[in-house]
């Protein structure tokens, strides 16, 4: 088969590598129908994920149907048509059984595109395929089913239940980009008084008023801090999310939060960021970080499936599945190209 290979930071390559194989009764193999890149596909290339190393197959998002599964697998059987989760769950260890399935201690978590193989090729191998991936209702699209492998639980998860928004709330998002998007998207269903997003791209702002930002702040312009003070009677922001992994953007996010406020880190960070806490002990505040858990993902595709969350406004761009580097390329470009999400189908 033919599957994207990392070489090492900014090296890449669309080649022939050997067909997966079933290695465990719980593994499935399936047939990747459609997949996407991620930011922190991004991050890999650009040496900020090092666990990854030369030889792996990218990607850990897809749609796709079960060609074989193992003597193990209850759940599946060839033929049948599933989201890949980002998340392998054994189902049964400590956190998995806190649902907290993103830091499963029985190899799973996040591990494919970056402990084993992933879903950037023709055909994948799934482990723990009962409770790792989702099977597809009728009708239901490809494209949007694909965005609920990742991008909609991380914003939601790691942003919106994270940063516990509540009826009523200023959320500021720092960051449009597409799982700020998602936060923003996962925020609107908990009727927050205000959404406010803030990034240097006025492309992405546009995008992030479709999404339910109100307000928008192209900090390169205005100052955040002066607007939501505005909003606020001077208080700040009761929830702030983080959505870019860069310091500026984290050290932004925290100086954004009213006392007692709660800030969600979303971003894939590469580099350490300051946290001031001579200025913030005595703030009340709560930081959350985290790796997406995908615990959401039966309830958002109910909301997807019922059109009462449209995944599909988050893809811009599609591509043939041989077509990774030219994908690559504009999506790495978002400046300037004005992807969100790009997908690759069969």
């Amino acid at each position: 088969m033919r599957a994207l290979v990392y070489h090492g930071p900014g090296q890449k390559a669309w080649e022939e590598v050997p067909d997966p194989e079933i290695t465990d009764d719980g593994d499935v193999i399936v047939r990747v129908d459609a997949t996407t890149i991620c930011g922190t596909d991004l991050h890999i290339l650009g040496g900020d994920v090092p666990e990854v190393t030369p030889g792996r197959i990218l990607g850990h998002e897809a749609v796709g149907t079960v060609v074989e599964a193992g003597d193990g697998v209850h759940r599946l059987t060839p033929g049948d048509r599933v989201l890949v989760s980002c998340i392998s769950a054994c189902g049964t260890c400590r956190f998995c059984r806190e649902g907290r399935y993103g830091q499963c201690l029985d190899g799973g978590g996040w591990v494919l595109g970056h402990r084993i193989d992933g879903t950037q090729a023709e055909y994948v191998r799934v482990p723990y395929a009962d409770t790792s991936t989702y099977r597809i209702p009728d009708g239901a699209a490809d494209e949007e089913i694909l965005m609920l492998a990742d991008i909609l639980p991380t914003g939601y998860e790691v942003g919106v239940l994270a940063g516990g928004v509540r009826p009523g709330d200023l959320v500021a998002v720092v960051g449009a980009g597409p799982v700020g998007l998602a936060a923003i998207s996962g925020a609107r269903l908990f009727s927050p008084a205000h959404v406010v997003a803030i990034d240097l791209s006025d492309a992405r702002l546009e995008a992030a008023r479709h999404f339910g930002a109100d307000v928008t702040i192209n900090d390169s312009r205005e100052d955040p801090m002066t607007v939501i003070k505005d909003l606020t009677g001077r208080l700040g922001a009761d929830v702030a999310i983080e959505a870019v992994g860069v310091p500026a953007t984290f050290e932004m996010a925290v100086k954004l939060a009213r006392p007692g406020g709660r800030i969600a880190n979303i971003g894939v960070h590469g580099k350490p960021a300051t946290l001031h806490l001579e200025e913030q002990w005595i703030r009340d505040i709560t930081i959350t970080t985290g790796l997406v858990d995908a615990s959401s993902t039966p309830t958002l595709m109910r909301l997807v499936t019922s059109g009462q969350l449209d995944a599909s406004r988050f893809i811009t761009h599609r591509f043939g599945l041989d077509e990774f580097d030219k994908a690559y390329e504009v999506f790495g470009e978002a400046a300037s190209s004005g992807a969100l999400k790009v997908v690759l189908t069969r």
